[in-house]
């Protein structure tokens, strides 16, 4: 796969096939059910919305997706290939990258640093050669380092390039977090709560840059979100979770008018 080029001002991708297939995923911890007989799918290049109340599993969904958790029960099927009892490393290899809705930056390093770390899937130099920094690993660097710029002029965080992120502020640093999973070139990218803790000026950047990214690098995105207004503006179409199963997916407009979704997020009895 060649390099995308971020920002490269290419035309709209057209939402394709089926990408990602999740079948009748059932997880438990103990006796308690995090998901059952969850299903949907995603199709390329569109952008899928998982909404739903606090504990109603969207973070769980995620994590089954990328390899954190391990459902006792049902199947994720990645461009065809059917996968189970795979790592959250073995996942991004394949092409899934995740951003989570707690930061996990390098707080001392630069915003450099820290989005170069998301090139180390890329990376096919050995330690020695990587520290001792010759021949063909001074080379790649180069090359990752060129990348990575070009995310932050994407993300427009030119002026903090050498910043440490713990000197950011919190949108900032958000910024950085989707720049560090851009850097390894996802096909699917999940966002956790990307707008969390964010006020109305952060949260509009924010939405500008995903649609961007979905829009220029034609990346496929899964995202959780509780801005309603957000969800029904940016998303192609919307998966509802509720105490771990599914009550609603559609279009935006279908799930706004789903009676079971209104009573899960207004309480209003039929």
């Amino acid at each position: 796969m060649q390099d995308q080029q971020p920002g490269n001002g290419a035309s709209a991708h057209k939402i394709g096939e089926v990408i990602l297939d999740v079948k009748n995923i059932s997880l438990r911890f103990g006796g308690v059910k995090a998901l059952t007989d969850i299903s949907f799918n995603v199709r390329e290049h569109e952008i899928r919305a998982i909404i739903g109340p606090n504990g109603a599993g969207k973070s769980s969904m995620l994590n089954c997706i990328n390899g954190v958790y391990t459902p006792q029960e049902g199947t994720i099927t990645f461009r065809g290939k059917t996968f189970s009892n795979m790592n959250s490393r073995q996942v991004a290899e394949m092409g899934i990258a995740r951003t989570f809705q707690n930061l996990a930056l390098f707080s001392g390093m630069s915003v450099l640093d820290n989005i170069m770390s998301g090139r180390n899937l890329k990376v096919r130099s050995n330690l020695l050669l990587q520290a001792l920094r010759i021949g063909p690993a001074e080379r790649e660097e180069l090359v990752h380092r060129e990348f990575v710029e070009h995310i932050i002029d994407f993300l427009e965080i030119q002026a903090h390039r050498k910043t440490p992120v713990s000197q950011l502020p919190y949108g900032l640093q958000k910024r950085v977090d989707l720049g560090r999973a851009l850097a390894m070139e996802p096909q699917v990218l999940l966002l956790d709560e990307p707008m969390a803790g964010m006020n109305v000026e952060e949260k509009q950047d924010m939405c500008r840059f995903i649609l961007d990214v979905n829009d220029e690098f034609g990346t496929t995105i899964v995202l959780i979100e509780h801005d309603m207004s957000v969800v029904m503006d940016i998303s192609d179409r919307v998966v509802v979770l509720d105490y771990g199963k599914k009550i609603g997916d559609g279009t935006p407009e279908e799930v706004r008018n789903n009676e079971d979704v209104i009573r899960a997020y207004l309480g209003t009895s039929s």
